[in-house]
């Protein structure tokens, strides 16, 4: 039996809920959506590559993962860690939707439930991607883990009630259709090919890879005392991620807006954050230094004792100002 420790979304069902016991399993579904973006991405891919079609890939996929999946999944939806215009809100999640790993209460729920299970003092082995590299990632993209005694998701109001991300949803796959009619229209199929297929599939498996490594190697500033899992910095990372690889300062302040809280931490994702609170379309963003103190964290460096010790301000990598 587990203890109770819960988050807002993930609560105990009963006093047998725990992360532990349970059984991974194929997913049709899961691994048919990979394996068919996968295969049309080499084909296609070789029989319409250019120069035009490569950058094309290399544009959306910077863009949704930048602005769909850290922006909009992450650090909007799932930590609401800034606030913004609804109409902005359903566009970056809607760019989340479409880097192709679930709709908004699919990622949701998948992130909250690794969340609470890494808390925990110990939890199955696919919720920390403790298996050797192959194994976790034919987990992670074929298979689906069917825990035994769950734990309750329970979304807010603000997510479970809203139709606009209800049809999300329901859609979440047909949500590629708008970008590829919009690529079909201005390059063709060569461009459909490389702006979703081969994106989908180096988002999808890449959004895995770091995922690995992040909770398996790297450097840490901060460790959650007693917690199964302990994340860790990916400096090489940082960028291909938009920040998200600084999982290390993300385990210690979970609701920051700014994943690269130290210097030399590249955070393109707060970048572009910064650069919208500029201009007036996001604002009341949330720092480190606003987050209640943490009893079970513990600083590990130099650069934390000062920085979770005095709630110094964090510096931004940008302006090089003060937050």
């Amino acid at each position: 039996m587990s203890e109770i420790i819960e988050i807002a979304r993930i609560k105990m069902q009963n006093p047998f809920t725990n992360a532990v016991h349970g059984q991974v399993k194929w997913s049709p579904t899961k691994s048919l959506w990979v394996f068919s973006h996968l295969a049309i991405a080499l084909v296609g891919g070789f029989l319409t590559f250019s120069l035009e079609a490569v950058l094309v890939f290399l544009f959306t996929t910077a863009f949704t993962l930048c602005f769909g999946h850290s922006l909009g999944m992450h650090r909007k939806l799932i930590h609401h860690s800034y606030q913004c215009p609804k109409w902005l809100e359903y566009f970056l999640v809607h760019l989340g939707v479409i880097v192709g790993l679930a709709g908004p209460f699919g990622m949701v729920h998948t992130h909250d439930l690794r969340d609470w299970a890494q808390r925990q003092k110990d939890c199955h082995s696919y919720l920390r991607h403790g298996e050797h590299i192959l194994k976790d990632g034919w987990w992670q993209l074929h298979c689906d883990l069917k825990l035994e005694h769950p734990p309750v998701f329970t979304p807010e109001s603000r997510l479970k009630n809203d139709a606009v991300y209800r049809f999300m949803e329901k859609t979440w796959m047909l949500q590629q259709l708008p970008l590829a009619l919009l690529l079909f229209a201005c390059g063709g199929i060569a461009w459909v090919v490389w702006g979703i297929f081969a994106r989908i599939v180096i988002l999808v498996m890449g959004h895995w890879l770091v995922g690995y490594f992040a909770h398996n190697h790297g450097e840490m500033d901060h460790e959650v005392v007693d917690a199964a899992v302990q994340g860790h910095n990916v400096k090489w990372a940082s960028y291909i991620t938009m920040g998200e690889s600084w999982h290390n300062n993300h385990h210690a302040f979970p609701e920051s807006a700014i994943l690269g809280i130290y210097d030399n931490q590249p955070d393109p994702g707060w970048w572009a954050l910064n650069a919208m609170k500029n201009v007036g379309l996001v604002w009341d963003i949330v720092l480190p230094a606003d987050l209640p103190h943490r009893k079970n964290l513990k600083a590990l460096t130099y650069r934390a004792v000062e920085g979770t010790g005095s709630k110094a301000p964090f510096r931004c990598p940008v302006t090089g100002l003060f937050n």
